[in-house]
């Protein structure tokens, strides 16, 4: 199934951007500033993040039902545990971010968090070439 490693670049490509380039850049603004574009950040990449992890999970769903194989088990152990660490950490930590005074901690908490979805994803687009 071509579409799976196409979905899971993406994912990894979008990851390591947000991981390097994205939240990094809210040590840049000023608080007011960040909380302006932190909201429409959010609201923004929930339209590319959402479809591609739910056609993530879905399609590999599918294919550990239609052949199951033990690489495909660990994948899709991988993106629960990114599902996991995506509703649990990093979503209530943005949720976080918009409503402190001083949000600099919780960016860093969620870069910290972020290290272990961009290796997961890392892994499950690696993982096609084996």
């Amino acid at each position: 199934m071509f579409t799976l490693p196409v979905i899971d670049f993406g994912l990894v490509v979008l990851i390591w951007i947000v991981q390097l380039v994205v939240y990094p850049s809210f040590h840049y603004y000023d608080v007011a500033g960040l909380k302006r574009w932190h909201r429409v950040y959010t609201r923004q990449v929930t339209f590319i993040v959402l479809p591609l992890m739910l056609a993530q999970v879905i399609l590999h769903a599918k294919r550990l039902l239609d052949e199951p194989y033990w690489l495909g088990i660990v994948q899709f152990i991988l993106i629960v545990l990114v599902w996991g660490i995506t509703f649990f950490k990093a979503v209530p930590l943005h949720t976080k971010i918009d409503l402190e005074d001083q949000p600099a901690g919780t960016i860093m908490d969620l870069v910290r968090w972020n290290w272990p979805r961009t290796i997961l994803w890392s892994i499950v687009f690696v993982i096609h070439f084996f």
